[in-house]
């Protein structure tokens, strides 16, 4: 079974969300690594662009396949985990530490209302499963 952090939000898509202030911090769950196995390739978006909840701004390619991925929360990208340039294992390996995206300053809070609780998003992953 996958590991679901209870503090975190969630996208159907499978990327998680650690919300701080104003301040939402986006990775790829556990679930959606194991399932894509080992990562080769991360496409990130932009530091300073503008991202829209539900928009496809990156990539994250394994040896099995390609995915991309999603954009929780709208506002401005203000940080991308660079190391994931070099080193796209490190979500394999710790898809909810060193594995982080990217952090979007938030515009909207309120968006953050539509995302899954682990309990939601844990019954999502177990009919996939």
């Amino acid at each position: 079974m996958s590991e679901v952090p209870s503090e975190l939000k969630f996208l159907s898509s499978h990327e998680w969300v650690l919300i701080e202030g104003g301040v939402a911090t986006v990775g790829v769950t556990d679930h959606a690594q194991e399932l894509l196995g080992d990562l080769v390739y991360v496409e990130l978006p932009e530091q300073g662009s503008s991202v829209a909840a539900g928009d496809s701004v990156g990539v994250i390619e394994s040896v099995k396949a390609a995915s991309d991925t999603y954009a929780p929360v709208s506002g401005e990208v203000i940080e991308v985990n660079e190391e994931l340039e070099n080193a796209p294992d490190k979500i394999n390996d710790d898809p909810y530490g060193d594995g982080w995206m990217y952090k979007v300053s938030m515009e909207d809070p309120e968006e953050v209302g539509d995302l899954l609780d682990a309990e939601a998003y844990s019954e999502a992953i177990a009919d996939e499963e």
